[in-house]
């Protein structure tokens, strides 16, 4: 079933094309979490002569679904592989072109001021250390909510949990609910956590306990062809520096 959400995204895609600033600028549906650093990229993108680039945020769920219904986009960023995955199967991908660019981490945070004593072990009763509800992407869809609920299953933490857990769109919304205080608790990446001054770093969960945190990105079938030089751009020098800085990995060589 389409829901509400969904709708709102198939009007924007319809209003995109009207948005860019030259006919041949890249269409980037990208990973809310890459906002702030793909902003730079993009930038200096720009700055090297190249027409802006038309950017679009959101959960890689949403943008995948729209991709797939036809959605004009240049190059997809998602934040795990399932998502490149959908679109692969949909034969929605330019084949030759995925690349697997960037890596992340998965933090718990608190509201600034607010954080509760956490130790990351199966020991520790998660659930009875702090009051109020814990924010993340929509486990089972969102990304960051998928890597949450594994490490929490993980950890024997999800049954005693999930009654407490509100999903949202996007990690950047669980981001945004833990500042404003209405979530006790936020599970994120740690590039997340690191742009805001308003929530602060209560535990790292070891990677051991989800699947690795892999931002894939690619060319869409119909892609145009100024879309190939932004995919080698971001694995650039000068792009790598910036995905650095904001504290991304960057796994491609």
């Amino acid at each position: 079933m389409l829901r509400l959400r969904d709708c709102v995204f198939a009007i924007l895609w319809l209003v995109v094309p009207a948005m860019a600033p030259a006919e041949d600028a890249v269409r980037v549906f990208a990973a809310a979490s890459l906002t702030n650093a793909l902003d730079d990229v993009a930038a200096s993108w720009q700055a090297q002569g190249h027409p802006a680039a038309v950017l679009v945020y959101a959960s890689s769920s949403a943008l995948a679904r729209q991709i797939e219904a036809g959605a004009p986009a240049d190059v997809y960023a998602a934040a795990d592989r399932s998502w490149m995955d959908y679109l692969a199967k949909a034969d929605r991908l330019r084949a030759g072109t995925r690349i697997d660019l960037l890596g992340n981490r998965l933090v718990l945070i608190a509201p600034k001021g607010r954080a509760p004593t956490v130790r990351i072990d199966a020991d520790f009763d998660l659930a009875s250390a702090f009051d109020g509800k814990l924010c993340t992407g929509e486990p089972g869809v969102v990304p960051a909510g998928i890597y949450a609920r594994q490490a929490l299953q993980q950890l024997g933490w999800w049954d005693a949990l999930e009654p407490r857990i509100v999903g949202s769109d996007d990690v950047r919304a669980a981001l945004a609910f833990v500042e404003r205080g209405e979530c006790a608790l936020g599970i994120v990446y740690a590039t997340d956590a690191a742009i805001s001054q308003r929530v602060e770093l209560v535990a790292e969960f070891p990677e051991s306990l989800h699947a690795p945190i892999v931002y894939p990105f690619a060319q869409i079938t119909d892609a145009r062809p100024e879309s190939a030089e932004f995919l080698r751009f971001l694995a650039s020098p000068a792009a790598r520096q910036i995905f650095v800085r904001h504290g991304f990995a960057v796994l491609a060589p």
